[in-house]
């Protein structure tokens, strides 16, 4: 069974280099780092950043080092000391995974982009610990090579087809994905997390405009009205406390945005783009 342990290295770097590749994907998608919110959410807004991008190069360094100490060069303390770091990255994921789904239930994982806004769930917190556990079994494990007769290739594919059905079980982007490619829901019906229609904002040519404007980080007021979520922040305008409304449209791509600034006293609205 030593070969079963060796098919882990290459399956954990593509589990990694997707990951990376659909978090890429959607800030590039939406400009904005902050898009891809996942478990950063736990933190303040400044450090959102910082951690995301950390996260996506940690992934891709990883993969990397996964993939080239697979073979006989490096092998040995270099590869063994990479599965473990990658042991520890899932580690901690799962830690986080699950501190996230107490703390803010209706946040994604956001492990692969934007096909991971479904609020994390145990399959969710299952699949990084199964990770973590294929990462440990592979710590150890000698240089990668082909198997040695026709019947060790098929009890190798065979575990590999299991593991994978097993991830596929523990991944709610499945089904997003299957839904997606068959139906097209309405707008009315459709669901957005908060997180994301205040990242789509503020990577917005809108907020730019009226940022100055904004007198808090945080709104003061979020609803729903159909296709539109509407934002409101408190701001201030030539001396005169107003409120900034933000209407956002819900559609999963660079949506529409319309702005109102009230003044407070005069409850008149100044502009309207």
């Amino acid at each position: 069974m030593v070969g079963v342990r060796d098919l882990q290295v290459p399956l954990l770097a593509c589990i990694l280099l997707i990951g990376c590749a659909g978090k890429a994907w959607r800030v590039v998608r939406d400009r904005s780092v902050a898009s891809a919110l996942g478990p950063t959410i736990l933190f303040p807004w400044q450090l959102r950043r910082p951690i995301m991008f950390a996260m996506s190069v940690a992934e891709f360094c990883l993969s990397s080092a996964l993939l080239v100490t697979a073979g006989r060069f490096q092998a040995g303390l270099p590869a063994n000391a990479v599965r473990v770091c990658t042991a520890l990255f899932f580690l901690v994921a799962t830690g986080t995974l699950y501190e996230v789904r107490q703390r803010r239930p209706g946040v994604g994982c956001g492990c692969f982009g934007e096909f991971s806004d479904t609020p994390i769930g145990l399959r969710t917190i299952g699949r990084a610990a199964l990770l973590c556990a294929a990462a440990a079994v592979a710590t150890g494990a000698p240089p990668l090579r082909m198997p040695a007769s026709p019947a060790q290739a098929w009890l190798w594919l065979g575990v590999l087809g299991v593991e994978l059905a097993l991830l596929a079980a523990l991944s709610p982007e499945i089904g997003q994905f299957l839904v997606r490619l068959g139906y097209s829901e309405p707008c009315e019906l459709r669901r957005l997390p908060v997180a994301r229609t205040l990242s789509a904002l503020r990577a917005s040519a809108q907020w730019r405009h009226y940022a100055g404007q904004v007198s808090a980080d945080i709104p003061q007021d979020v609803w729903r009205e159909g296709c539109w979520r509407f934002v409101v922040f408190p701001g201030l305008a030539n001396g005169r406390r107003t409120d900034v409304v933000f209407a956002v449209y819900l559609q999963p791509r660079r949506p529409p945005i319309r702005v109102a600034v009230l003044d407070e006293t005069a409850l008149s609205a100044d502009s309207l783009i």
